[in-house]
């Protein structure tokens, strides 16, 4: 692995001191009214998560539906199938992300907002692997990623600018920096170079972000591997270039509560499960990244 990726375990390495103690340095009259403090209910974030009935994307909605006791959950999903699919409450709402004005209801009040959707290529009918050769892929009309991975993403970002949005989390891929990189050449659709050019867009936004450039996402259980941090693609290098949709939902989740996650872009993967040390202090995780694009 590339000297500058980074294996995130309990021996990461720590913040600086002030980092770690700025939320111990309480003056004796915040002490003091304590008590006060505690009787008032707490503020939750409503999050907004676009996607939610994708693989991904509808984990992160239920795990912020689960810690109701820090956020307000919104759904955002493209049909009322898939609104049935995540359970049909009324905080999922049904949006077009190429049609700015389906997505004004969805943004209201939204105090952050995680990306998690994407174009998704389908396979030409007629294949037969018995027959050799590879198969060939195509997009929807409508669903191209110039206009939903670049101008869906954009509409978003726009979206989320206009309601004053505190943070957004945004879910990419590796491979962006390899204009040869093969999931380009899916449908002729450089799905990879409209991607780029979205997380190019938030980064000049504005607006704090956490750019999530997943590798190869997996249906296996989260919380089990230890994380892999790199930029420019150097994990792609490696044999650790995958990582469980629940474990990026976890870091979508916990990028949420941690302030150090803010502006900053990083690749993600994770080791074999039993190959290292299951990652669980995030703030050292995030503390440790120094990655802005």
């Amino acid at each position: 692995m590339a000297s500058s990726s980074l294996a995130w375990s309990s021996s990461a390495l720590f913040c600086s001191k002030a980092q770690l103690n700025a939320t111990r340095a309480f003056s004796s009259r915040q002490r003091a009214s304590n008590f006060v403090v505690s009787m008032v209910s707490p503020v939750l974030q409503t999050v907004l998560v676009t996607g939610a009935g994708g693989r991904t994307g509808r984990i992160v909605y239920t795990e912020l539906k689960e810690r109701a006791d820090q956020f307000t959950a919104k759904g955002l999903v493209r049909s009322e199938e898939s609104k049935a699919n995540i359970g049909g409450a009324d905080d999922v709402y049904i949006g077009d992300i190429t049609k700015p004005e389906s997505l004004s209801l969805a943004f209201t009040n939204v105090d952050a907002l995680v990306i998690v959707t994407s174009a998704v290529p389908k396979m030409k009918p007629g294949f037969d692997p018995s027959k050799g050769g590879r198969p060939e892929f195509y997009f929807e009309d409508g669903g191209f990623p110039e206009q939903v991975d670049w101008l869906g993403q954009k509409n978003q970002i726009d979206a989320a600018k206009a309601v004053g949005a505190k943070h957004v989390v945004l879910v990419g891929s590796m491979g962006g920096t390899n204009i040869n990189n093969p999931l380009n050449a899916l449908g002729n659709g450089n799905i990879l170079v409209w991607k780029r050019k979205a997380e190019q867009y938030l980064a000049d936004s504005g607006i704090p972000y956490t750019i999530i450039r997943a590798g190869g996402l997996q249906d296996s259980e989260g919380g089990v591997r230890e994380f892999l941090i790199g930029k420019d693609d150097e994990l792609l290098t490696t044999n650790t270039r995958t990582i469980s949709r629940a474990d990026v939902a976890e870091v979508c989740v916990q990028a949420l509560l941690i302030e150090e996650a803010k502006n900053k872009a990083f690749d993600l993967s994770s080791k074999p499960q039993g190959g290292g040390v299951p990652t669980t202090d995030f703030k050292q995780l995030f503390c440790g990244i120094s990655s802005t694009f």
